[in-house]
């Protein structure tokens, strides 16, 4: 297997490890998880702190990682209604590779940026 010993089956299209890393590696998933490692927030203030994200992707983004166990989503009876979004346990422990790549992103996105040609994806 050489440098991919221990990969397990990654490779494979229904690998658990492989679904969890899409779920993941969407760019809003991240985002949000990263929005939510504070603590809890109200979509309106998810929207106002996630730059480029519409209300309707927000939402999708919301609704799978609370199907996937990642989000919590506590609706309040406050009139007019309230609903924070949380972190699980199983959500939280995503904060620290996120926290790591998010630093090499920061670190190296110019360079990532310039070797493309400054094009944006």
């Amino acid at each position: 297997m050489g440098d991919f010993e221990g990969a397990g089956d990654v490779f494979l299209a229904d690998c658990p490890a492989r679904l969890a890393i899409e779920l993941i590696a969407d760019k809003w998933s991240v985002v949000v998880l990263y929005g939510l490692s504070r603590g809890p927030r109200r979509h309106g203030e998810l929207l106002e702190l996630i730059g480029g994200v519409s209300k309707k992707m927000l939402t999708q983004t919301l609704r799978r990682l609370h199907g996937h166990g990642l989000v919590t989503r506590t609706a309040y009876p406050d009139v007019p209604p309230r609903v924070e979004y949380d972190l699980t346990a199983l959500g939280r422990t995503l904060i620290d590779p996120i926290a790591s790549l998010t630093a090499w992103a920061e670190a190296n996105g110019a360079a990532v940026l310039e070797a493309g040609g400054g094009a944006r994806a």
